[in-house]
């Protein structure tokens, strides 16, 4: 899980807004569209791809593992969808051992499109399947212009997450309270509970767990003082340290309702990750055709929504490739979310970090 952790912090230090804007992205989504990229590439430019992801191999096994959910017991079935689709040109031969290779990843699948005829009628395709797997939340991911002529393929991961927490906040206890957002204090509909749950307090963070339906949960990062000093600092040891060690304690918590969202190109930040050739017209995708191919860019968008009843988000991300050339009761411990935090949720099993929020303005 160390380095999962590892890889999500790293891309988050490059790719995420300024720290005074709220933001959110999947470590899961663009994850998937790098081990797929590291699955079709060889030499150099997978060994760059796996070094960002911190990993040996494609992370296939993590990511698949976190797509199964566990539905019994749940108030509201959980609801996971996630799509892996190679879109290629007509006359792109892909490699058999490529499409057997993506048939084992979740919802893996390759189609056809007419990339040099009609890019802008693949352009809407290829929203158009992100939307129905994101139950809409993301309307386009590809901006107009983003397929052109030179465009052959697409590697395209879209991820749509639903639960409910085990225990909803009730929505009675919601009440305007103040939060400290970097233009001032300001009063937020904030969510109310007092009830066991998981929490931790070590390096200058409190943890609290909220467990919900599927084998989700999500993880409030609470910093002793102000996320624009803590966030920084925080690296994937200390992350998972935090983590591990959370302990059931009465916790009084004080969460604000909030919506996040974020959008990226990703050439840049994972550049800063070691990851060029892939960018280049020196990138080894024979494993997928024998045609040389090179990543014009990566795209991707995210949305989070937490609320009393549970959370709903979505992520989509592109890479778009063109050729090269009973008891007594203690007293509550008080987590009162009244200033800027991050918002982790993650398969438990598995690790794996579906959405990595940082929330500013609950607005």
């Amino acid at each position: 899980m160390t380095e999962h952790l590892d890889f999500s912090l790293a891309l988050h230090r490059t790719a995420a807004a300024p720290p005074s804007r709220s933001f959110c992205w999947s470590p899961y989504s663009v994850a998937s569209a790098l081990g797929l990229a590291a699955a079709a590439t060889g030499g150099q430019t997978r060994g760059e791809l796996l070094a960002a992801l911190r990993a040996e191999d494609p992370p296939r096994a993590l990511l698949s593992g976190a797509a199964e959910l566990d539905g019994s017991g749940a108030p509201e079935p959980p609801v996971l969808a996630v799509a892996n689709t190679l879109w290629a040109h007509e006359q792109l031969q892909v490699r058999a051992s490529f499409r057997t290779e993506l048939a084992e990843w979740p919802g893996g699948a390759v189609r056809t499109a007419p990339f040099r005829t009609d890019p802008e009628g693949v352009r809407q395709r290829i929203n158009a399947d992100v939307a129905e797997t994101t139950r809409d939340l993301i309307p386009e991911l590809l901006d107009p212009g983003a397929v052109d002529p030179d465009t052959v393929a697409a590697l395209v991961n879209a991820l749509y997450l639903k639960v409910s927490w085990r225990e909803a906040f009730d929505p009675q206890a919601t009440a305007q309270q103040p939060f400290r957002t970097p233009s001032g204090e300001r009063e937020v509909p904030t969510m109310t509970a007092t009830r066991r749950m998981g929490h931790a307090a070590a390096e200058g963070w409190q943890a609290v767990s909220l467990p919900a339906a599927g084998g989700v949960e999500a993880v409030v990062l609470l910093p002793d003082g102000d996320l624009e000093q803590a966030e920084p600092a925080l690296d994937a040891a200390a992350l998972e340290r935090l983590l591990d060690g959370m302990q059931q304690q009465r916790v009084e918590l004080h969460l604000p309702r909030f919506e996040a969202t974020g959008e990226a190109e990703l050439t840049g930040p994972l550049g800063a990750l070691g990851v060029r050739s892939v960018f280049t017209g020196g990138a080894d995708f024979s494993p997928l055709a024998a045609e040389p191919l090179e990543i014009s860019t990566i795209v991707h968008q995210a949305v989070l929504r937490v609320d009393e009843s549970g959370l709903e988000g979505a992520a989509a991300t592109a890479a778009m490739m063109r050729l090269t050339a009973i008891v007594q009761e203690p007293e509550p411990i008080v987590v009162r979310v009244d200033r800027p935090f991050l918002f982790l949720v993650r398969h438990r099993a598995t690790g794996a970090l579906y959405f990595l929020a940082r929330v500013v303005d609950p607005a």
